[in-house]
């Protein structure tokens, strides 16, 4: 027989605790950190458990500010500002852009995250600095020619990069952080680079990496906090389309159609 008690344990979690007159989130009432406690401290709170140093809430904020937006040539943008012209709320045009957010759009600061964490913990092992570099490289390469968190297709430099690694190495310098996986991302930048004449430099996908890492969130919360930055370009977006009166807005004017392909001329397969 099912009691309430069952009914209780089955959604028991350690996050927030409500019941009538009351809500904790991690044990501290909303009312102590409503209007003492910024935005990215309580994201810290509820992901991790306990609240941040304010330095460390410093450097994970810069990270967010930096991923917030990168304009209507990013699929999920797009999709943000198309959506909102089919007669659909913001919060659908929202969840339509955040479900583009995939391995390809979206998901390179965790997989740099991983590639990070891989040379960190080969070192903790032992192994030599530079030898774990060259294996855990070649070991991604061999699965994909894009190495997560290194090079642009628009920007020669990211201009996000040093602002970023400023602050990390600031961070590093006062102890905030341990500066393990910032090492690491240079190492990787250095030799990806060596030999060539057009240069891979890290993107801001590496560089939040770093900054994720070096504050220890877990590979996978690393994409969940750029989805939780890129909401709000997305709301942004789709908030200024909603505004100019377009309906049905395709991803192409009007006056340009695709091109057809006959499918005689279609290679085979």
């Amino acid at each position: 027989m099912v009691t309430v008690s069952d009914v209780a344990d089955w959604w028991g979690n350690s996050i927030c605790r409500m019941e009538p007159g009351v809500v904790e989130l991690r044990g501290v009432p909303v009312g102590e950190l409503i209007g003492s406690t910024g935005l990215v401290s309580t994201i810290w709170l509820l992901t991790r458990g306990a609240m941040p140093d304010p330095r460390q809430a410093a450097l994970l904020e810069a990270a967010m500010v930096a991923s917030v937006d990168h304009g209507p040539q990013a699929p999920s943008i797009a999709i943000a500002r198309m959506t909102v012209t089919c007669g659909v709320g913001l919060n659908n045009a929202m969840a339509s852009a955040v479900n583009a957010l995939g391995d390809v759009h979206g998901g390179a600061g965790e997989q740099c995250v991983e590639l990070l964490d891989e040379i960190v913990a080969r070192q903790a092992a032992g192994e030599d600095f530079d030898a774990a570099v060259a294996v855990v490289v070649e070991a991604w390469q061999a699965k994909s020619r894009y190495l997560p968190g290194f090079g642009h297709r628009f920007h020669p430099v990211d201009p996000r990069r040093a602002p970023l690694l400023e602050l990390v190495d600031r961070a590093v310098a006062a102890g905030v952080v341990a500066g393990q996986h910032v090492r690491a991302a240079r190492a990787v930048e250095t030799l990806l680079n060596q030999g060539r004449t057009k240069p891979v430099p890290m993107n801001i996908d590496g560089a939040t990496a770093v900054i994720y890492a070096e504050l220890g969130f877990p590979a996978p919360l690393a994409r969940g906090l750029f989805v939780l930055s890129r909401s709000v370009g997305i709301l942004a977006h789709a908030w200024e389309e909603s505004t100019q009166g377009r309906r049905n807005k395709g991803p192409m004017p009007p006056s340009i159609l695709p091109t057809y392909v006959d499918s005689a001329s279609r290679p085979p397969g």
